[in-house]
């Protein structure tokens, strides 16, 4: 049986240009948590960051995991998932929503009692999940290719946009309604429309194409 444990990094930032002597390091392990009895591949997570709450889609295990970080332990698990990938905290609602690869349903619970609230079948390979919190609305990637546009009041999907191949992570820009799609199987990056749900443009990667991780940065800086 194999037990993971969660890795508790301490990240410093500094304004402007970073240099690191030796010995230096800009991460620090601050805790482990142990979770004993859960097997296989873990994907996704998300937090409850005044909650103190991590969330794990444990894929392999068939389950999601709820660690309390303040307590540094694992305090409840919820059953009867299949294959567990996507999941994201929605704070307004203390909720949670994990998309389900196996059998392509989008599970919402309620994150104190854990009570499943609503379940609905998407299509195949349910997998990353995004919260739009301007719209109040649930974005999934799934299937061979789209995203779906689930309204957060009544659990059912508003819209659909149609990509060229299974979507890998996303990103949701703040400033305006764009949302940038991992495509390796299309060898691209897919820019989306989010209001209209349409397909702008897209970007080749060229020979990069395991392109499945995405972070989005703003980042402006002025060094002398």
């Amino acid at each position: 049986m194999k037990k993971f444990r969660i890795g508790m990094l301490l990240l410093g930032v500094f304004p402007c240009c970073l240099t690191y002597g030796q010995g230096n390091a800009p991460l620090k392990l601050v805790q482990t948590i142990p979770i004993p009895g859960v097997e296989g591949r873990i994907d996704h997570l998300s937090v409850d960051i005044k909650g103190q709450k991590l969330f794990i889609a444990a894929l392999g295990n068939n389950t999601v995991e709820i660690v309390d970080l303040a307590q540094g332990k694992r305090t409840h698990s919820i059953t009867g998932l299949q294959e567990p990938q996507g999941i994201v905290y929605v704070p307004e609602l203390d909720q949670i929503v994990v998309a389900n690869g196996k059998d392509g349903t989008v599970r919402i619970f309620d994150a104190k009692s854990f009570a499943m609230i609503s379940s609905l079948k998407l299509g195949d390979d349910a997998d990353n999940v995004r919260y739009d919190s301007g719209m109040g609305r649930i974005i999934v990637g799934y299937s061979d290719g789209a995203l779906a546009f689930i309204d957060l009041k009544t659990h059912k999907v508003t819209g659909t946009t149609k990509l060229s191949g299974h979507p890998e992570s996303f990103q949701l820009e703040k400033s305006r309604p764009r949302i940038y799609v991992n495509v390796p199987d299309a060898g691209h990056v897919a820019v989306i429309d989010g209001g209209k749900q349409t397909m702008i443009t897209t970007w080749p990667v060229g020979q990069f194409r395991s392109n499945f991780p995405m972070a989005l940065m703003n980042l402006i800086t002025a060094c002398s």
